[in-house]
């Protein structure tokens, strides 16, 4: 069943509308609702595939189905339409304007709509792509103050990784911030690159989801085979900058496990085409985030590695 979240009136005879397609079986009493959102960004495509690969399985099976799932494919309409990141004649991320306002401009209003439709759900899953420089393994992403409620159902997802970071730079103005706050339990997972859909990601993503469905108790289909994922919490992360402009070629294959000294890709200057830096990895660990976008300058971010757990 398709519903409106938020309508406003635009110019030129045209509406805003954010809407869900909620998919239901309530075979039993008290039955539980997941919140499955996307499109905060505009240029995060990989959830809009997850959003439809997922409505699809969940409404060919509904008698399999038991309880609510609600699918918000575009929180931000706008921006995905005008391929923006942020939310297009307000120059502003959408996520970081919640929980928003009834009484705001247009973009307020529709975070504090949001916030009022997902309000009393059980659990939310919040999608997002990495941005058009970088490329992210399928990861789920969990505070420090949330790890004791979101880490046992963080691994059910079928991710690669879950980073398990600093409470100190968590923005209140999220919608996972301000969900959680509210008693909703809310997972970021990011994966992908912006602008771009990784279809084999969205696949394992979509798995997870029908996996934590199952642990739930909310799904009795085929959920598919899940992986252990790599937990971060006694592993640091290493950085790596480049210290010269030019065009960055990568040589490790992203995802994969690299040991220290290894070339992770070379800086290149494109008019003389002499290599004027190497970037050799810290540590040994797992790859999980490559450059994607070659043009770098000074201090661009050209890959993180998970380091090796220190207890072996």
């Amino acid at each position: 069943m398709i519903k409106h979240v938020s309508v406003a009136a635009l110019p030129v005879a045209e509406n805003f509308i954010i809407q869900k397609n909620r998919i239901e079986n309530k075979a039993t009493k008290g039955a539980r609702r997941v919140c499955i959102v996307s499109g905060t960004h505009g240029d995060e495509l990989e959830g809009q595939y997850v959003c439809a690969r997922l409505a699809k399985i969940l409404s060919d099976g509904k008698q399999k189905l038991s309880g609510i799932v609600d699918i918000y494919p575009a929180l931000n309409p706008l921006g995905i339409d005008s391929v923006t990141r942020g939310f297009p004649m307000f120059n502003l991320d959408m996520n970081r304007i919640f929980p928003g306002s009834p009484s705001g401009s247009l973009a307020e209003v529709a975070a504090y709509d949001i916030i009022r439709d997902i309000e009393g759900a059980d659990m939310c899953i919040d999608i997002h792509s990495s941005n058009i420089f970088l490329r992210e393994i399928p990861q789920a992403r969990v505070s420090e103050q949330n790890e004791a409620a979101l880490l046992p159902y963080a691994v059910m997802l079928n991710v690669d990784l879950v980073w398990i970071h600093a409470s100190a730079t968590v923005l209140e103005s999220t919608l996972a911030h301000t969900l959680n706050m509210r008693s909703v339990k809310t997972l970021v997972v990011e994966m992908g690159v912006g602008m771009r859909i990784t279809e084999s990601f969205c696949v394992q993503i979509v798995d997870g989801i029908l996996n934590l469905l199952s642990e739930l108790g909310m799904w009795k289909g085929d959920a598919g085979r899940t992986r252990q994922p790599l937990v971060s919490k006694d592993r640091g992360v290493g950085f790596l900058n480049s210290d010269a402009a030019g065009i960055f070629i990568p040589h490790a294959t992203h995802g994969s496990h690299v040991s220290a000294g290894d070339c992770i890709g070379i800086v290149i200057d494109p008019l003389t085409g002499v290599v004027i830096e190497e970037t050799l990895a810290p540590c040994d660990g797992l790859l999980f985030t490559l450059r994607e976008y070659p043009v770098v300058f000074g201090g661009s971010l050209l890959a993180r590695i998970m380091e090796d757990s220190k207890n072996g």
